[in-house]
């Protein structure tokens, strides 16, 4: 006898059209949100980086200025504070061996809202033409290199032909010295020939040092048609003929403005070595004019620098109508506000010109 076969059916489930969908929309907006959190992420990182990048840009401006500054004026052991006030206004871009040492004397000189509104200076030929942010400062530096050319450290640079080179002598003798002017003491060459002053035994020869003339200044650009304001600064080059091209010193630097602290203008026959008054245009304090300006600069002994520094690209979004856009003030000097995307900041710093004040020091 045969027993009937019990057939089992299995029957496979599986997700109907309508759970799928569900799924597919809850998969669509698990995705959505996770794309939307990179983005943002994304976008924060950006900003993050733009905003380390401007701080960066700021300070690393006003620290490079700020050196050289402490270092105006440095003329190896020589004394400068019996040299005359030139009679003439110095051209910070003389190229002749006279012109530089007529302008010697002025150790720190600079030019306040150059090529802007009402601005009646000079146009500095050495600066590049149509290239120089309107309404910035300009500021100009004269010292001495560190490095002595001549002692044999394999840490200078050679001495180059034709270049301008300081020396100052040390010995005191009349074969040296001859009537003892103070034209003498020092010698300020681009001829190896005329560097002929010694030490104080008066037979090795006195160190030789590069003479070095800095000018700052914010150029429209970095590179050609980028639209990145740069703070730059062109260096003398005599052996060249003039000066350097354009040496990008910090990108993003829009504005420079500088107020000098001079030395008791009132009294300048009893300096003290600090400040007791700033301004921002020497050239016009207390009333002066032409040449008569030059003893304020010769009292300059300290600078307080502003830079007004903004990101080199845009915020997305960041503009006069999603957030109250604000004026900055570089000492008294306002710019803004600015209906644009990038973000600003304004970094500042006062400095003291050591070698300047420390002359003055009674």
């Amino acid at each position: 006898m045969h027993l009937p076969r019990i057939m089992t059916i299995t029957r496979e489930r599986g997700y109907n059209l309508i759970e799928l969908m569900v799924s597919i929309v809850i998969s669509l907006m698990i995705l959505a949100g996770l794309v939307t959190l990179f983005a943002n992420n994304g976008r924060e990182r950006d900003e993050i980086q733009r905003a380390n990048q401007q701080t960066e840009n700021g300070q690393y401006a006003l620290q490079v200025m700020g050196d050289d500054l402490s270092e105006a004026g440095y003329l190896g052991t020589f004394n400068p504070a019996s040299l005359s006030t030139p009679a003439a206004d110095p051209d910070p871009c003389a190229t002749t061996v006279a012109g530089l040492n007529a302008a010697l004397p002025i150790f720190v000189q600079g030019y306040s809202n150059y090529g802007g509104t009402g601005y009646a200076g000079p146009t500095l030929s050495c600066l590049p033409a149509g290239h120089v942010q309107p309404g910035s400062d300009v500021l100009v530096i004269r010292r001495a290199g560190t490095c002595a050319v001549n002692i044999g450290d394999p840490n200078c640079p050679s001495q180059v032909a034709n270049e301008a080179y300081f020396q100052s002598s040390g010995c005191n003798s009349a074969s040296e010295l001859g009537s003892g002017s103070i034209s003498t003491y020092y010698v300020l060459a681009a001829n190896s020939a005329s560097l002929t002053l010694h030490n104080r035994d008066c037979t090795t020869a006195a160190p030789v040092y590069p003479y070095e003339v800095h000018i700052y200044f914010v150029a429209t650009e970095d590179k050609t048609g980028d639209g990145i304001p740069t703070l730059k600064r062109v260096d003398l080059d005599l052996a060249s003929g003039g000066f350097t091209a354009p040496i990008p010193i910090s990108e993003g630097i829009e504005q420079l403005k500088i107020s000098y602290g001079l030395d008791d203008p009132n009294n300048p026959r009893y300096p003290t070595g600090s400040p007791t008054v700033f301004t921002a245009d020497p050239y016009s304090y207390n009333g002066c004019t032409g040449v008569g300006c030059l003893g304020n600069w010769r009292n300059a002994v300290a600078a307080q620098v502003y830079v007004l520094a903004r990101n080199t690209t845009q915020t997305p979004g960041y503009t006069a109508t999603s957030v109250p856009q604000k004026t900055f003030y570089l000492g008294t000097q306002a710019f803004g506000p600015y209906n644009d995307g990038f973000k600003r900041h304004v970094y500042e710093a006062e400095f003291r010109l050591n070698d300047i004040a420390g002359r003055n020091m009674p």
